[in-house]
């Protein structure tokens, strides 16, 4: 069983950064491959950065590729998600999440999953 901690969300202006930050424990992280879901008000959660298990590949949906860096640290158990250039319509719940398979689209695809993290950019 693997647990996910999310942290580093918060209230921003449009234009600033954040870092996000995943830690896990009770598994073997590097089993893993990592994503970043985020979910805003009526919407459906949807991913917005993947990672594979070595970090050698990334995947970032298009409204925020440029922007937005996923990376990981696996001594460190940690994924990361480095955020630039933020804008009002990053505002949503960012949620961490671990597949045993690779990174997919589906939120179903997902094995584990964090608690969530606010993030509210405003104008």
């Amino acid at each position: 069983q693997v647990q996910l901690v999310e942290s580093g969300g918060g209230l921003v202006q449009a234009g600033d950064s954040l870092r996000l930050s995943c830690a896990a424990s009770g598994g073997t992280f590097s089993n893993y491959a990592m994503g970043w879901f985020r979910q805003a008000p009526g919407k459906e959660r949807a991913l917005v950065a993947g990672i594979t298990w070595s970090g050698g590949s990334t995947y970032y949906a298009d409204s925020v590729k440029g922007r937005f860096t996923i990376s990981r640290d696996n001594a460190k158990n940690t994924v990361y998600l480095q955020m630039n250039s933020l804008k009002p319509e990053d505002t949503a719940v960012y949620y961490c999440a671990a597949t045993a398979t690779k990174v997919a689209g589906r939120p179903a695809r997902y094995d584990y999953w964090g608690q969530g993290t606010q993030v509210t950019v405003s104008s």
